[in-house]
């Protein structure tokens, strides 16, 4: 069956993930004020999160009166990440002074993440949705790596301020319980099924 896949996300590794399961897609970003979105449950609040960016991204398509492909089935692929830590949810750092109390934390610590996937049919309607979460170990990270992943600014733009995949934070991961792929903002086997059960 053919069918077109929108990814609802700006990342760029979600866009690496879903394109080395052998995707080709469209990309559009849901401008939403993740903030004003409260829950109490990680789980909650990542499936929320993609609910909003999914619904934010089809009223523009509807606004602006763009092809949802009637004659041909388009699916839109949402998803959000957090971070806990010691319980207490963290989404991306507001500031550098955020991001850098952030990852000294995670120094010989480990950190929870919490990844939703959610796929819309835009033909039918249809919603499948789901979350996986992974634990990430830490051996010591260094102040001057944390200063110069700090300064260099990509560690702003990811929940928790968590980048695995970055070279310089890599040799101080000890171990994933769960997938890295969850942790990089897409588990790859849920997406997979979820794209099967919306079609």
């Amino acid at each position: 069956m053919s069918f077109q896949i929108i990814l609802g996300s700006a990342s760029m590794a979600r866009r690496q993930i879903l394109a080395e399961m052998g995707y080709e897609f469209k990309i559009m970003t849901a401008d939403i004020d993740e903030k004003s979105i409260r829950m109490d449950k990680p789980e909650e609040l990542v499936m929320v999160l993609a609910e909003a960016k999914a619904d934010a991204i089809i009223s523009r398509m509807q606004s602006s009166e763009l092809d949802v492909g009637a004659d041909q089935t388009t699916l839109l692929i949402t998803a959000d990440t957090v971070v806990v830590y010691e319980g207490i949810i963290r989404e991306k750092p507001s500031s550098k002074e955020e991001a850098w109390d952030f990852i000294k934390g995670y120094s010989g610590g480990q950190a929870g993440v919490i990844g939703s996937v959610l796929v819309t049919n835009l033909r039918t309607g249809k919603r499948k949705g789901g979350w996986r979460s992974a634990e990430v170990y830490f051996h010591i990270i260094p102040e001057e790596i944390i200063d110069n992943l700090i300064e260099e600014g990509t560690t702003l733009n990811v929940a928790g301020g968590l980048m695995l995949e970055h070279p310089m934070i890599s040799p101080f991961v000890e171990a994933v319980i769960g997938t890295s792929d969850t942790v990089m903002g897409l588990p790859k086997e849920l997406t997979e099924k979820l794209i099967h059960e919306a079609l």
